[in-house]
């Protein structure tokens, strides 16, 4: 373990293990209104390799350990966009590079929920139902969260959060008032059947009504912003979904959470290289990210965005130039809101005898720390209630502090 190594070990320690207990955790004091905060979960499904989304070119053992996989140093042709000594950006992370530069995006290595057992399936599962096993609740810890939500920021909304997504996310699903969105490939519904389904459910179903009610103003939204048809901005549909969410949270009384899907993060063939589809997904990440912040516009300074997945893939390449379900990865954290420019990583190294059984980064933080930041420091949720309900069984993994502008 060299130098610096050491010290990213000592520095994430000291910001993550010097946490006190959640529940014990003062209420804290926000500059901004509790009605004007946003947050946005993306979840790419699929597993992303988090050693190519952010490779470790300082750690000496990177290149051995990626046997072809590895993206080259900075300053060589298509070399990595440098963080630190230790750690970069994939190039077609450009934007996220760019915003990291100014201040407004963390990274975080070596992370990953508590699942360990690589089925896409459980994965999903568990880190969208927020409990510690997979169907261990019916219900999702986002929909669970917006219920704790400062009474003025539920105050005046039809929808406490959104779903972009062609139907709606575990992560999203529960009590709470939420609805959901995406670009349709079919014809729209005559507006005489629309109002007589809707009288139908007036009298027979007031919660079918209320989401009928709830679709029908999300899609208005989406038809008067340029998005009622399949495919919009370019054609790109990840890139329509997040100009989708800026432009219905950018609204003063729109949802204040949003769920973003992004699909094809499995990549056992063909990983990198210059037709490989992890460059692509990526380079379609940051311009959905761009999308977002372009949507939200004055409201991108009160907003934060996760990027998660089920978990990290296998440090080495496998048979097909590509890489198999892993353990450890990386997240991002990123908007107007996060205090950002740092990497956050307990290094485990990526010497043989340092991964987990032999094959993949060693997790050394546990995801539910920055999720559990993100609604009590960011969205002003109370500690007790994000212990109790939004995730349950958690107390070894304490929020990780500091990471929002007061």
């Amino acid at each position: 373990m060299t130098h610096g190594f050491i010290q990213d070990r000592r520095r994430a320690l000291g910001l993550m293990g010097a946490a006190s207990a959640l529940a014990a955790l003062p209420r804290i004091a926000f500059a901004q209104g509790p009605s004007e905060r946003r947050l946005v979960i993306i979840m790419l499904r699929g597993a992303m390799d988090g050693l190519t989304a952010v490779p470790a070119f300082g750690d000496p053992d990177y290149e051995r350990a990626r046997n072809g996989l590895a993206t080259p140093k900075p300053g060589e042709a298509g070399g990595a966009l440098a963080l630190d000594t230790t750690f970069g950006l994939h190039p077609s992370l450009a934007g996220l590079h760019r915003r990291y530069g100014t201040g407004e995006a963390v990274v975080f290595h070596a992370i990953a929920s508590p699942y360990r057992d690589r089925s896409h399936f459980d994965g999903q599962n568990l880190l969208e139902n927020g409990s510690a096993l997979p169907y261990g609740l019916a219900d999702g810890w986002l929909n669970r969260a917006l219920l704790g939500l400062p009474d003025a920021a539920k105050s005046g909304r039809s929808n406490l959060g959104i779903a972009l997504a062609p139907s709606m996310p575990l992560m999203m699903r529960g009590p709470a008032r939420v609805t959901s969105w995406s670009p349709s490939v079919l014809p729209g519904p005559n507006a005489d059947l629309l109002a007589r389904v809707k009288a139908l459910y007036d009298k027979t179903d007031p919660a079918l009504a209320m989401a009928l009610s709830g679709a029908t103003e999300a899609n208005a939204a989406a038809i008067g912003a340029g998005m009622g048809g399949a495919g919009g901005a370019g054609g790109d549909a990840f890139v329509t979904l997040m100009t989708a969410a800026g432009t219905f949270m950018g609204d003063a009384n729109g949802p204040c959470a949003a769920m973003v899907e992004s699909t094809g993060w499995d990549t056992h063939v063909n990983q990198v290289g210059p037709f490989g589809v992890l460059p692509r997904n990526l380079a379609t990440l940051d311009r959905g990210l761009d999308a977002l912040a372009s949507g939200l516009g004055a409201r991108w300074s009160q907003t934060a965005v996760v990027v998660v997945t089920e978990f990290g893939r296998t440090v080495a390449r496998n048979g097909t130039a590509g890489t198999d379900h892993g353990t450890g990865g990386a997240a991002v954290l990123v908007g107007g809101a996060v205090k950002g420019g740092r990497v956050i990583a307990d290094w485990p190294g990526l010497s043989s005898g340092a991964l987990y059984q032999g094959r993949d980064l060693r997790p050394t933080a546990d995801l539910r720390a920055v999720l559990k930041a993100a609604l009590v420091e960011h969205m002003g949720i109370e500690p007790a209630h994000v212990e109790r309900s939004v995730f349950p069984d958690s107390a070894a993994a304490p929020l990780t502090r500091d990471l929002f502008r007061a």
